[in-house]
């Protein structure tokens, strides 16, 4: 059992050094659970709270009754939320790369032609537009 423990925790470690996640970035407190749970949830500070200072994500976990297994969950948590908002970004700066290139590419022929037969038929819409004060002048 403390070996499946101990090998937990440092796979765990190990993520969050792959990840670029510093124990000294992360700030923990411990709060009273607000669960149902009795004496236990009353008496201990089981509830786990962090929070990851270069991001400011914050996390709190209070699933089990014991305080080191909320600790491991949060941590769990924390690195998900940070992957999940690197992700995001990144999938972000693809999406404005890939809406530039569309942008910049070549259209077909076919697409130019239609393009300027759509915009003769609006000129030809707007020439019969004529203003008021020029048919004054006329008449």
């Amino acid at each position: 059992m403390i070996k499946f423990k101990q090998d937990k925790e440092k796979v765990l470690f190990d993520r969050m050094k792959q990840m670029g996640i510093r124990e000294e970035d992360i700030y923990e407190s411990f709060i009273r659970a607000s669960a149902p749970g009795g004496q236990n949830v009353n008496k201990t500070s089981t509830c786990v709270y962090l929070k990851h200072l270069p991001t400011g994500i914050e996390v709190k976990c209070q699933r089990e009754r014991s305080q080191v297994l909320n600790r491991y969950l949060a941590r769990e948590i924390l690195i998900g939320k940070i992957k999940e908002e690197r992700f995001k970004k990144i999938s972000a700066q693809r999406q404005q790369l890939e809406k530039i290139r569309r942008q910049k590419r070549k259209k077909p022929f076919p697409v130019k032609v239609r393009i300027l037969e759509n915009k003769r038929k609006h000129s030809q819409k707007k020439a019969f537009r004529v203003k008021v004060r020029d048919l004054d002048r006329e008449g």
